[in-house]
């Protein structure tokens, strides 16, 4: 008797996940081809600096969220601190980064763009902001908008990231 309670009261068991009919490989191959030239634009311009996209990633999230800490960062990014250490210790030794102590602990290392960083990560987001912009002309209006949304669907970053 008891059993049959417990099975009349249990939750229902949560459903089962069906596998798409299909793989989506238009799509698959269209964000593969679409980020391969995106990021391609940025590689081209960060050889001139001897830097590569673990450099950009770093700088980019330094410049937009400037006070950022190491501990942040490694979060944001998702990477350990042994292999954020040689990229960041390049950008701080070419003075691209700084790093202050925090205002409450003074042991916390904060994170700011300098000048030179600044514009290094602008000239960046310049070269990428052209490509979307032509993207964006061939495509009807709030295209931006459902494109936005479209990425952040897709992404597992419910962290802002």
């Amino acid at each position: 008797m008891d059993q049959a309670l417990q099975r009349q009261t249990a939750p229902p068991p949560p459903p089962v996940e069906q596998p798409a009919a299909e793989p989506m490989f238009d799509l698959i191959e269209a964000l593969f081809f679409a980020y391969r030239d995106f990021v391609g634009d940025a590689d081209r311009l960060l050889l001139r600096y001897n830097f590569g996209r673990a450099h950009h990633r770093v700088l980019y999230f330094v410049d937009r969220r400037p006070g950022l800490s190491v501990a942040e960062l490694l979060d944001l990014l998702k990477i350990t601190k042994q292999s954020l250490s040689r990229v960041l210790k390049e950008l701080l030794d070419g003075a691209y980064i700084e790093q202050r102590p925090g205002i409450a602990d003074r042991r916390q290392r904060l994170l700011h763009a300098t000048d030179k960083g600044h514009a290094l990560a602008q000239e960046i987001a310049q070269v990428q902001t052209r490509r979307f912009a032509r993207a964006l002309e061939k495509l009807p209006a709030g295209a931006r908008a459902q494109g936005a949304a479209f990425l952040a669907a897709i992404s597992d970053a419910g962290d802002g990231a």
